[in-house]
C-alpha cells in the first residue's frame, strides 16, 4: 500500500511520534517501502517556522533532508498535473496546500496519513488516522 504522509503527520514523525494515532504509526512502519510525502510540506513547514509556530532544530533544509533521509521517504514533486487536479476538487476547504496533499496522493493512488478531518471529507480521499 502507498502512503502519503500529510504535513501535519510528517513533523509529528519527525519530532513527537505519539502525536501519530497507533493506525498512522503501524502503517508507516508496514508501509515504509512506499512512504511518500508531498513537496509542498516543505513550504507548509517553511511558512510555519518563519511565523514563529513551529521550531526547527536546524535550518530547513537540512530538516527536509535528514528527515525525508531517516524515513526513507519519497518525495512527490508538485507539478503541473497535480495541481491541475487540485483545481478540480470540490471547494469543501480552501487550503491549496491541502489541495495539492489530496490531488497527489489521488494520482498515486495512496492513502492520507492524516488527523485533519477536512482532508478526510474528499470523496477522493482514502484516509489513515
Amino acid at each position: 500500500m502507498k502512503v502519503l504522509l500529510d504535513t501535519c503527520a510528517l513533523i509529528w514523525l519527525v519530532s513527537d511520534q505519539a502525536q501519530l494515532s497507533p493506525r498512522s504509526r503501524e502503517l508507516i512502519v508496514t508501509c515504509a517501502d512506499e512512504l511518500y510525502v508531498s513537496a509542498i510540506s516543505a513550504l507548509e513547514i517553511g511558512i510555519k517556522s518563519a511565523k514563529g509556530r513551529l521550531e526547527l532544530s536546524c535550518p530547513l533544509m537540512q530538516w527536509w533532508t535528514v528527515a525525508t533521509e531517516q524515513h526513507g521517504l519519497i518525495v512527490v514533486p508538485v507539478d503541473v498535473d497535480t495541481l491541475i487536479a487540485s483545481t478540480a476538487l470540490p471547494a469543501i476547504h480552501n487550503d491549496p496546500a491541502d489541495r495539492i496533499i489530496i490531488a497527489a496522493a489521488s494520482n498515486l493512488g495512496a492513502t492520507i496519513v492524516t488527523a485533519d478531518h477536512h482532508i478526510a471529507q474528499y470523496p477522493q480521499a482514502k484516509v489513515a488516522w
